[in-house]
């Protein structure tokens, strides 16, 4: 048995046949497509895999992106396609392959790492832990919105430029290029809705479905809600089915006005997060701390204790996972035992901070 490491480029179509089988058995495309970023050969050397002989026995991948947020710039690794074959596991080789993950992600710099599963006692033997805020708006009746003269599309063949324009408005998400969306935009069972004024600019988009993931879920979208809200309520139309938006737990103005309209709001989390750069991110709260004029607040990690609270009242913690959900939510500074009411305030105004990731950047 070899392994974990990074497969050989010639042993990529045999990792691509591996996923398909275990993830994708009954679907007419290769996992391959539906994550372009993730599979192919100039990330490669994120993928780890686990041999005996010739034959694949477990694999991971690792994305990588940099995430804005109001701290600052965030170097995130997102970690998918974790599968073991199933007449080898319960020998360990997960915990080797995410092992091999996490060690890879802390070489490349990354702050943290996200996943998405449901094996949450699993992952937390890493220090993984649920966190980060997002917003399920489930539309389950048509609706009308005022409708300011928009041309409404459905179709995929749109400049990815006017994609980017419109998506970099958002305040949090990956930062992107032109080549990112003209990727996504060829990732099999997408389809993407967008909306139009008179002079032909783009002024919302909204997308549906991402391979065998997400069918039903509008998982990404982008634009100001005057525009969002008509194309929404022509995509249910279209549907004929109750469609679900996904969306940030700060993204409240658009929230508000689908709950208004009749959909029924569930909130959850984003995902499960692992700190893995703690001094580089406690810089970055701290920075972003005295940006808002918080000099009193302090966040610090030395020897795997962290810090927090002000120069009046320090809060100590071992438990990582504490942190991360108080950094990124739901945990809130009152849920803190022994913070004096100063301390409360202003830990309140520096966390959580805002932090998302759009569907087409899961994995």
């Amino acid at each position: 048995m070899e392994g974990p490491r990074a497969p050989l480029d010639s042993e990529l179509p045999q990792v691509y046949d591996f996923l398909d089988r275990q993830l994708r058995p009954s679907q007419g495309w290769s996992i391959q497509h539906e994550y372009p970023s993730a599979f192919n050969t100039k990330n490669s050397g994120n993928i780890r895999i686990i041999k005996d002989g010739e034959k694949i026995l477990s694999h991971a991948v690792i994305n990588y992106s940099l995430s804005k947020t109001a701290a600052g710039i965030l170097k995130v690794a997102a970690i998918g396609s974790v599968v073991t074959d199933p007449d080898h596991r319960n020998q360990g080789l997960s915990r080797q392959i995410i092992e091999s993950c996490i060690k890879t992600a802390e070489l490349h710099g990354c702050d943290i790492a996200v996943l998405w599963t449901d094996l949450y006692d699993f992952y937390r033997k890493f220090d993984f832990e649920l966190a980060g805020s997002e917003t399920a708006l489930v539309i389950e009746q048509e609706f009308s919105p005022p409708n300011p003269g928009l041309k409404l599309i459905d179709s995929n063949k749109v400049a990815p430029e006017a994609l980017l324009r419109v998506y970099s408005q958002h305040t949090v998400g990956a930062i992107r290029v032109v080549e990112d969306f003209r990727r996504c935009l060829a990732i099999p069972n997408t389809h993407l809705y967008t909306a139009w004024d008179e002079h032909n600019n783009l002024k919302a988009y909204a997308v549906e479905g991402k391979g065998a993931d997400l069918v039903g879920y509008i998982h990404e979208w982008g634009g100001q809600v005057s525009a969002l809200l008509p194309l929404l309520a022509h995509i249910r139309h279209q549907a004929q089915k109750p469609i679900t938006v996904i969306a940030s737990g700060r993204a409240t103005n658009l929230a508000q006005q689908l709950v208004d309209y009749g959909a029924l709001k569930n909130e959850g989390y984003l995902g499960m997060i692992k700190i893995l750069n703690p001094r580089h991110l406690c810089f970055k709260l701290m920075r972003y701390a005295r940006a808002l004029g918080k000099e009193d607040w302090i966040v610090d990690y030395n020897d795997g204790v962290y810090y927090l609270g002000s120069t009046q009242r320090l809060f100590k913690t071992n438990n990582p996972r504490d942190v991360v959900k108080l950094v990124f939510g739901p945990l809130k500074a009152t849920e803190i035992k022994g913070f004096d009411e100063a301390t409360l305030q202003l830990t309140r105004q520096v966390l959580p901070i805002p932090f998302w990731i759009w569907g087409w950047d899961s994995i």
